[in-house]
């Protein structure tokens, strides 16, 4: 998807979420809310979904998509580096990634973001794969975090 089409989209998606999360203050209620809008309109997402810190392990939350992985091994994969990192991850090829986990063989690229709560602490993360390679970029990670913090309005 070219770069201005998929502005647009997340302008609509980001406008769309803004209103629904304004309707509903459950937490958990607000990210399955977001993980089916993003699994729905965006056509290249393979897999969406959470994985939530709990006891020191990365264990699944709400998804949309194929079968996930139930737990991910501590500090292995794009998961575990984004949250070390404390940072956004975008990876055009998950071949090429030290320790990847492939929960499914069909997924390419991936893009991960941390889940943080109103105090900055991180609690997991958003975890986005695709059937194809290089199909995330800046403008997803811009986008994604500004999606996520709409759960605090």
């Amino acid at each position: 998807m070219d770069k201005k089409k998929k502005e647009g989209r997340y302008q609509r998606l980001f406008s769309q979420i803004e209103k629904l999360m304004a309707t509903c203050e459950h937490e958990p209620s607000r990210r399955a809310t977001i993980i089916a809008l993003l699994h729905a309109k965006m056509d290249y997402f393979f897999w969406t979904g959470y994985y939530l810190l709990k006891d020191g392990e990365l264990l699944v939350d709400h998804y949309q998509g194929p079968v996930a992985c139930m737990r991910l091994v501590k500090d292995k994969g794009v998961c575990w580096a984004a949250i070390n990192q404390e940072k956004t991850l975008v990876v055009q090829d998950v071949h090429d990634f030290p320790d990847h986990i492939a929960c499914d063989s069909r997924s390419n690229s991936e893009v991960v973001v941390p889940l943080r709560t109103k105090d900055g602490e991180i609690y997991g993360v958003l975890d986005v794969d695709s059937a194809d390679k290089n199909s995330f970029d800046e403008i997803d990670a811009e986008y994604l975090e500004k999606i996520l913090n709409l759960r605090w309005i």
